[in-house]
């Protein structure tokens, strides 16, 4: 089969079989690599429709066909490479449909920068964006259920999806939204592929639904397997499919269009900063701090902050302005870090409010709980005096990556969490195992308040003995996280780094109802293989990158 020929002849968008091309998508955000055979750029939904029945038609005789949707390929787990189609929507399905002061609809091919810009003009935001905000895609956004900074206060991405629509593996497209009981019964009557998977899903959940809901994880993000403990709410009678399609990194189906619920943006903006020398009061920090409410819980360790003072002047090229009057402006943090020394973790506590007067009266309450501990908190009134904050905390890592040459970001232990008030005992552990390996390069970021922890080590990926590193840090990192009752990954999805691992996270009777449920929607397995389910750790790492351009 000359299958390049083949799609140009059936459907009307792009398709690209050439080296540089086919280059480009081996690679996402991710230690992965994996050479497709042919990228194509579908232009409508019937061109989706189209390209979903040829590979259905033809999968018995070409086993290893299959289709992987892409939006911006942001992806840090493998998720949006494979080895067949890659179908990138970032060139026609990129519209923004409608925005209003309570949702908006978009394609998936929508970068997350122009959908935002959209929202503020209504006064109203999405909440649950990712750090790589400025880079990343809508479709992306949902199919990882990502969260990021403002989670802590506002929750994931499946919680502001109102409805979406998808081409399933019949090749029609579907529209899936939270149903009412008189709605799902009349959708578990229909004789059609769509009540056939109404029906099957809802008896696995309802056969299962003591086993699913003991298996849902007790942190507030997750982003491993399929959310079946979320779809039926057994109090009010509801069933809603849009919670098995995010997260599900396109397993199910392609996505064609999303509606989200917006949130109002708050005029008032605070920010407290604490310099802890030691984690001794952790614990009892974030008891006080979470029942505030704040609308982000941010840390980050020495590690970072050594490498901001190291590289300041690149770092402040970041920020703007002169070096000099860059200087003054972090003059009282030189000064305390004179006083003090280097803390081992800086705490950042983000108020944003409809007054003034609420956020004073949480910065009291804080302040006064924060006394009888014996610490300070610094309070910087101005978004743009705090932006010096986040700058250490998103770009200090890039300017280490920049600095340190035969190194490159690694993300394998990227995305794990805890429950908060474990983080006390979890830390030190964590930093125990991280010091068998001398020679990796890191730094440990975080949203603090959920117990979510970044770490992406800079390694040699061209040596083998560091390649080794990866499977057996991963392991130990991953069962101590299991340990504390946490999950393997909070935001950034299974993809091909952690499907291989969900069995130690939720046993084997819980995957296998993962693997039936990709089989109900996906029975010929033609949608993004081996991410959720069917994932090997000997695929996985025969595909790790061994160099970098």
């Amino acid at each position: 089969m000359n299958l390049t020929q083949e799609l140009k002849s059936i459907i009307k968008g792009d398709i690209f079989s050439e080296d540089p091309i086919l280059e480009q998508y081996s690679h996402d955000a991710s230690i992965f690599e994996i050479k497709p055979k042919v990228v194509v750029f579908p232009k409508d939904v019937s061109d989706l429709k189209t390209l979903v029945k040829f590979v259905s038609l033809n999968k018995k005789n070409e086993p290893n066909l299959s289709l992987t949707g892409r939006s911006a390929g942001t992806d840090m787990g493998g998720g949006s490479i494979n080895d067949s189609i890659i179908v990138e929507f970032t060139k026609y399905f990129n519209k923004i449909i409608s925005v209003d002061k309570n949702s908006a609809i978009a394609q998936p091919g929508v970068y997350y920068r122009d959908f935002e810009k959209e929202t503020q003009k209504h006064g109203v935001f999405f909440p649950s964006y990712p750090a790589s905000k400025d880079i990343c895609a809508i479709g992306g956004i949902i199919n990882n259920n990502s969260g990021g900074e403002k989670s802590l206060k506002y929750g994931k991405t499946q919680k502001y999806i109102k409805s979406l629509k998808a081409v399933l593996s019949d090749g029609s497209e579907y529209e899936f939204r939270k149903l009412d009981k008189n709605e799902l019964e009349k959708k578990l009557k229909q004789k059609d592929f769509e009540g056939e998977i109404y029906r099957k899903i809802f008896d696995l959940i309802h056969q299962n639904f003591g086993l699913l809901q003991a298996a849902k994880p007790k942190v507030s993000k997750n982003s491993a397997g399929y959310y079946l403990w979320d779809v039926y709410d057994d109090k009010n009678k509801t069933f809603d499919l849009t919670q098995l399609f995010a997260g599900s990194q396109g397993t199910l189906g392609l996505m064609t269009e999303v509606t989200l619920k917006l949130e109002p943006i708050h005029p008032h903006y605070e920010l407290v900063t604490i310099f802890l020398k030691d984690i001794d009061h952790l614990g009892k920090i974030i008891n006080a701090v979470l029942p505030l409410h704040p609308e982000s819980f941010e840390t980050y360790d020495d590690n970072t902050l050594k490498l901001a003072i190291k590289y300041f002047y690149s770092f402040a090229n970041h920020l703007g302005g002169n070096l000099f009057s860059l200087f003054f402006k972090f003059l009282p943090e030189f000064k305390q870090l004179i006083t003090g020394g280097i803390p081992k973790l800086v705490l950042l506590i983000e108020f944003n409010e409809p007054t003034h007067e609420l956020i004073d009266l949480k910065e009291e309450e804080l302040s006064k709980k924060l006394r009888s501990l014996g610490i300070k908190m610094n309070i910087i009134h101005k978004e743009k005096d705090a932006a010096k904050y986040w700058q250490i905390r998103r770009e200090s890592f890039n300017l280490l990556r920049q600095k340190i040459h035969n190194k490159h970001t690694e993300p394998f232990i990227d995305d794990f969490i805890v429950p908060p008030q474990s983080l006390v005992e979890f830390l030190p552990k964590l930093e125990a195992i991280l010091a068998k390996y001398p020679s990796l390069i890191y730094t440990i970021a975080g949203h603090v308040g959920d117990g979510n922890f970044h770490i992406i080590p800079l390694m040699n990926i061209s040596d083998p003995k560091e390649r080794a590193i990866i499977p057996v840090l991963q392991k130990e990192v991953q069962d101590l996280v299991l340990k504390y009752k946490g999950s393997i990954t909070g935001e950034h999805n299974d993809g091909l780094i952690r499907t291989p691992y969900l069995k130690d996270m939720y046993g084997g009777k819980v995957v296998a109802l993962f693997e039936e449920t990709k089989k109900i929607f996906d029975p010929l397995g033609i949608f993004n293989p081996r991410k959720k389910v069917g994932g090997s750790l000997d695929y996985s790492m025969n595909h790790v990158r061994t160099r970098f351009e």
